[in-house]
This record gives structure tokens, sequence and C-alpha cells, in this order.
């Protein structure tokens, strides 16, 4: 039975966002500037809320070791001091693909589908069991393989990009697989009977589908209210 649910968490790698169009078009070198500069730029609100997120699963976890453990994901993103961290790490990359701190944090290029999905990743770790949202961020499970290809191809295709702004994604090469298996490990451990099982599948299934959400907007890009930007 634990193979079985192993597998059905697993299965959902194909649904992972590497999968869609727009990144394949990254892969691909076909993107153009203004399109990294679009997805960097709404891409930061998820970076931003990702430890929002780690917050409310922690405050709803009342397991004194998990918690200890769990706070690591906080740590590596919002750093440990000034300057450091994936935040940090991902205002860099704006700046590297052209886009400004400033514009990063003001929010101001965030399409509202976007918004919208992001939000909804961290009302459902805030509302759900919190082995359900531990189980929804099993998306690591498939990062590290996506992400080895997406910086060969942003080194390889952009070379217009400055590499001194891609340490997030070297980072994330040694981050996620860690994360991933200590998640793994507590979502095998804590959901023992089917319908436990059930309820972890799909809240990884929900977790694809928010990443997928935002790269719809994304690839739309043209869905911003009128005014929005200036």
């Amino acid at each position: 039975m634990t193979e079985e649910f192993i597998a059905r968490l697993r299965a959902q790698g194909s649904r992972y966002h590497d999968q869609h169009p727009f990144h394949r078009r990254m892969d691909a070198g076909e993107l153009t500037r203004e399109e990294l500069q679009r997805w960097v730029a709404n891409r930061f609100y998820y970076q931003k809320c990702i430890p929002l997120k780690d917050a409310a699963i922690m405050a709803n976890c009342d397991e004194v070791a998990v918690r200890r453990e769990w706070v690591q994901r906080i740590l590596d993103h919002d750093g440990t001091v000034e300057g450091t961290g994936g935040i940090e790490s991902w205002l860099r990359l704006g700046e590297a693909l052209g886009v400004s701190r400033d514009e990063l944090v003001s929010e101001r290029r965030v399409l509202p589908a976007v918004r919208y999905a992001v939000d909804a990743y961290v009302n459902f770790a805030r509302s759900k069991p919190w082995v359900e949202a531990v189980a929804s961020s099993l998306t690591e499970l498939f990062g590290p393989a996506a992400i080895r290809v997406r910086l060969e191809a942003l080194e390889r295709h952009y070379p217009w990009i400055d590499r001194a702004g891609l340490e997030y994604f070297r980072a994330r090469l040694v981050q996620a697989p860690r994360d991933a298996q200590y998640a793994l490990d507590l979502t095998v451990a804590r959901c023992r009977t089917r319908e436990q099982q059930d309820a972890a599948v799909a809240a990884l299934r929900f977790k694809t589908e928010v990443l997928w959400a935002q790269l719809d907007a994304i690839e739309r890009g043209d869905t911003q209210p009128a005014g929005a930007l200036t």
C-alpha cells in the first residue's frame, strides 16, 4: 500500500508545470525578452508568498519536531540576514533579466489570475490540515529535473542574461531534493488510510494546478487591467 501511495504521488509529475507550453518554449529558447520579464515579475509574487505558506503549515502543526524541520524552508527563502535567501536571489534574477527590484517589489506587473492562484495556495495551507498542506509541497519531487533543464536552457539560449543572476536555481538544486524527501517521508508516515492518501494526492494535484494556472496567465499576458502598469 505504501509503494502504491508513493507511486500515485509521483504520478502527479505528469501534471507539473515544466510540461506547460510556456516552459517548453522557454527551454527551447523561443521566449522573447518581454516574455521572460513578464514571467520573472509575476513569479516573484509566488516566491514572496512561499514563506507565508510555510508559516501557515507551522501554525497548524502541533508537532515540535516537525516545526523544527519545516522552519528551514522559511529561512531558505527569507534568508537569515539582509541580502540572503531565495527571495533575494529572485530579485537578483529579475535584475539579470532587466527588471528592477523596485518593479518586482511593487507587484504592479502581477496579473490578476497569478495573484488569485497564489493566494489560493496560501489559503489552502491556512485552512487545510497541515499534513495535506505538506503533501501539496511535493511538487518539489519534480522540481530538480526541471530546474536543471531550465538552467541549461537559460544559459545556452539567452546569452544576454547575467549568469550571476541564476543563483536561485543553483541553490534549489540542493534545497529541493532535501525538502522533498522530508515531506515525502512525513506524508507517507502520516497518511495511513485510503482516505488520508486520497486527500494527499488531491492536495498535490491542486498544487500542480496552481502552478499551471500561473503560467496560463503569464503566457496570455494581456489581461492586466487598464492602467495597472502606470
